[in-house]
């Protein structure tokens, strides 16, 4: 159980902490030292790594968190944090499949056409959602701390 509660950590950190270092980071500094063109093939080119690594975290976090609820009893026999937690993952993949098939795949097609207004519209979507997604996924990992503490 140890080895997938850890996998289970490194992904959520990817994720969330990915999505923090380009809100938090990334973005600010971009703005402040390119131009627009360059700041939407920067983020074209950015997002499409990051996605690969958000594709991999999502599917560990699917397999190792139904698989320690599976090892636990099943869902009558986890805390109702685990409850909370895997409500807030569903959610925060749900949108994550918006913002990467209805967001980043158009906007990553209007970068390459070099459709810069269109893009930037795509990339304004982008940060909305990923900053909804960064919100839920820093109240889920509060929540998994808060029921570690509580259990």
């Amino acid at each position: 159980m140890a080895l997938f509660k850890l996998l289970h950590l490194f992904s959520a950190l990817i994720w969330v902490g990915g999505m923090f270092f380009a809100h938090a980071v990334l973005r600010p500094s971009a703005i402040e030292v390119l131009d627009a063109a360059q700041r939407l093939r920067l983020w074209d080119a950015v997002l499409t790594r990051f996605f690969h690594w958000v594709w991999g975290a999502v599917g560990v976090l699917m397999v190792t968190g139904f698989f320690m609820i599976y090892l636990s009893g099943g869902m009558d026999h986890v805390s109702r944090h685990v409850h909370i937690m895997l409500t807030l993952a569903l959610l925060m993949m749900a949108i994550y499949g918006y913002v990467f098939f209805a967001c980043y795949v158009p906007m990553s097609v209007h970068v390459s056409k070099q459709r810069w207004q269109e893009a930037s519209a795509c990339l304004g979507k982008v940060r909305r959602w990923v900053t909804v997604n960064l919100l839920l996924g820093l109240l889920t990992i509060g929540v998994a701390g808060m029921g570690a503490v509580v259990d």
